[in-house]
């Protein structure tokens, strides 16, 4: 289509890399066939679960000061449940991001003297000063809370020996990232936790299994919450919030351990029934009901950027054919040059900013440099088309997102771009 060639040269990207991503997407089409039927189980998980709790114009409306009876929050609250098959869930505008989201859960839940394993090795970067690992002022540390980590085997693999002996006496929380993080790690499997999770229940059954879910939600047909985790946690700027919410986060799981974070979260007496939503009651359920095709759309372009750098020599995780369980594509570079300049693509194909250039800085709760790139709608939207990454050794960047495929192919495509004007790299002599 010679149109869509004009247009795409518009944009900056040349007939060979145009043509070297058509050849790819071609081969995948039987890959994104799969990606496109769990996103409709998915739809229609969701759709039953506002049905089954009776979601109607009432529950868009808002709440302003105390909150009491926020009809749409409580509904929303429990469509989160339903979906996730969870006896409780804590859905609010009140947890400005991830991070934020997993700390309210581990000091609702943990007490001085409890210990906190990780049994799949350093958490994300910015949990660190959350556990004190780095100390840092109102760490859990500060609170008389221990912290192990067991690290995983070669090959990303569960060490279940070591695992069994680090479990104690004291051992309260069990904290499981499900994605890689700033690591090159495997992501999990729904699967694979759930088999995780029944071991460490084997040993010690009153143990708390958290599973921090953000980037997976939604790119399986079954979460978490399904193979035995008593709480999953995640950021409403990520998938479920389907690129609407503006901010937020969830806590979902057993009702005594949501209560416990809801307590955390507003303070001792008041929990879950306080809390104004401030107008954002359409974009959260909006949002959520939107989040299994975006998720869908996220995914084929992490899909579509592995089979683009493993074909240019580039290592990348996971590779071109493995199966996915959350919606992050890693590339390493092996130079801070890649990571800069892949990340200058993403956001010159953004909508918003795009004329900008991201440059490495020192961002708040990280141990060195990180470039971000994200011209999104939401700041810090990683749901919206977006790349970061420490400049650090090995030098990798972590890509996801895209509200639309065609948005994620785009600025994938742009990344190449830079990379190849850069001479950074250079197509197969094929195309």
């Amino acid at each position: 289509m010679q149109e869509m060639d004009l247009m795409y040269q518009k944009l900056g990207i040349s007939r060979e890399v145009l043509a070297f991503g058509n050849k790819i997407e071609a081969e995948l089409k039987e890959r994104f066939a799969e990606i496109d039927e769990n996103a409709e189980y998915n739809q229609m998980k969701v759709i039953h679960a506002m049905q089954e709790n009776k979601v109607s114009e009432a529950c868009l409306y808002t709440s302003t000061g105390y909150g009491y009876n926020d009809l749409g929050r409580d509904t929303l609250e429990a469509v989160y449940a339903s979906t996730f098959h969870t006896e409780s869930a804590l859905v609010r505008p009140l947890l400005a991001c991830g991070t934020h989201a997993l700390a309210v859960a581990l000091m609702g839940n943990l007490r001085p003297g409890d210990e906190l394993l990780s049994p799949v090795g350093k958490p994300y970067d910015t949990l660190e000063e959350v556990i004190g690992i780095r100390p840092s002022r109102g760490s859990l540390a500060e609170y008389g809370v221990t912290y192990r980590q067991v690290e995983l085997l070669e090959d990303g693999s569960f060490d279940y020996d070591a695992i069994a002996a680090a479990i104690c006496d004291k051992t309260r929380l069990v904290e499981i990232q499900r994605s890689k993080g700033y690591l090159t790690r495997p992501t999990f499997s729904v699967k694979q936790i759930g088999e995780l999770i029944s071991f460490i229940k084997g040993i010690k059954p009153d143990v708390i299994c958290m599973v921090d879910n953000c980037y997976g939600e939604f790119v399986e047909t079954i979460e978490p919450s399904d193979v035995g985790a008593d709480l999953v946690v995640g950021s409403l700027i990520k998938n479920p919030g389907g690129g609407l919410a503006p901010i937020g986060g969830y806590i979902a799981g057993k009702k005594e351990y949501v209560d416990n974070a809801a307590y955390r979260l507003t303070c001792p007496g008041l929990g879950k029934e306080v809390g104004a939503t401030l107008g954002v009651n359409p974009a959260f359920y909006q949002g959520f009901f939107l989040a299994p095709t975006v998720t869908a759309g996220a995914l084929k372009g992490a899909v579509f950027a592995a089979n683009i750098y493993e074909r240019l020599g580039f290592s990348v995780s996971p590779d071109s054919t493995q199966s996915r369980h959350d919606i992050i594509q890693a590339v390493t570079f092996g130079t801070p040059e890649g990571v800069i300049e892949f990340c200058k693509g993403i956001q010159a194909a953004a909508p918003v900013d795009s004329y900008v250039e991201p440059e490495p800085w020192a961002m708040p709760g990280y141990d060195s440099d990180v470039i971000m790139a994200a011209g999104a709608f939401i700041q810090g939207s990683s749901i919206e088309l977006s790349a970061d990454g420490p400049i650090k050794p090995p030098y990798t960047v972590y890509f996801q997102g895209g509200l639309t495929w065609y948005h994620a192919k785009l600025g994938i495509l742009m990344s190449l771009q830079k990379i190849l004007d850069k001479k950074l790299a250079e197509l197969p002599k094929e195309v």
